[in-house]
């Protein structure tokens, strides 16, 4: 049987904190892998930190999103990091940018995927009409969704709840969900949240969990996680 993927979402600039999640997130029923976003990639240490992983799957949330040339070039410019597996990029760049995006990525690293940002779980229906969007959050995943396969990216990030038409449009791109909670724990700043088994079963091929694991005894939590699938 195939071992779930969890990315461990590293949203900390604090090294030692980021050494103990990682030394304390090992096991052998899970495909563990880790999530570095802005935070620690900003951080005075973390691409140092992050170039110097060895055997992990890494996971680079830079969300970018600009014109073509500059989100290509910014793509160019992580081409000493050999061992990233993943980047992000906001679908909503464009299909021009995104184009450049995975081009460039072909030319610095062809192992090295592309994801591609729908809806951010953060947003409710609510919060996108707040920013000018008429279309329903499914819709505009959708259409989100659609433009990532034109372009050729390898995947695509986007909640629980758009995990089933997402698969139906992506069929062999991956689809890695964010906004993922155990039973019992808080929302935070998120709002479209799912457990890790509904996850999976809408059709996720790896999902992407932080406070869930690290509030408390991560050990403890890693634990709990894989009894609740």
């Amino acid at each position: 049987m195939k071992k779930p993927k969890i990315f461990i979402a590293c949203d900390n600039s604090n090294t030692k904190k980021i050494k103990k999640i990682i030394s304390q997130t090992k096991t052998s029923k899970l495909k563990i892998g880790y999530k570095f976003g802005l935070e620690f990639f900003y951080s005075k240490n973390g691409r140092k930190f992050i170039s110097k992983l060895r055997n992990k799957e890494i996971f680079l949330d830079l969300k970018l999103n600009d014109i073509p040339n500059t989100c290509a070039s910014a793509i160019n410019s992580l081409k000493d990091l050999r061992n990233i597996s993943y980047i992000t990029v906001h679908i909503n760049g464009g299909y021009e940018m995104l184009k450049a995006v995975k081009k460039t990525s072909r030319k610095i690293n062809k192992k090295l995927k592309i994801l591609g940002v729908t809806v951010l779980t953060s947003f409710s229906s609510l919060s996108i009409k707040k920013i000018g969007h008429t279309r329903s959050i499914k819709e505009l995943v959708k259409k989100q969704a659609s433009l990532a396969k034109s372009a050729k990216l390898d995947g695509i990030v986007c909640s629980g709840f758009e995990t089933k038409f997402v698969k139906k449009i992506c069929k062999r791109m991956d689809i890695i969900t964010p906004g993922i909670r155990l039973k019992g724990d808080g929302l935070g700043d998120q709002k479209r949240v799912m457990s890790p088994k509904e996850a999976f079963k809408n059709g996720a091929t790896a999902i992407v969990m932080g406070r869930s694991i690290l509030k408390g005894n991560i050990k403890n939590n890693i634990q709990k996680l894989i009894k609740s699938l």
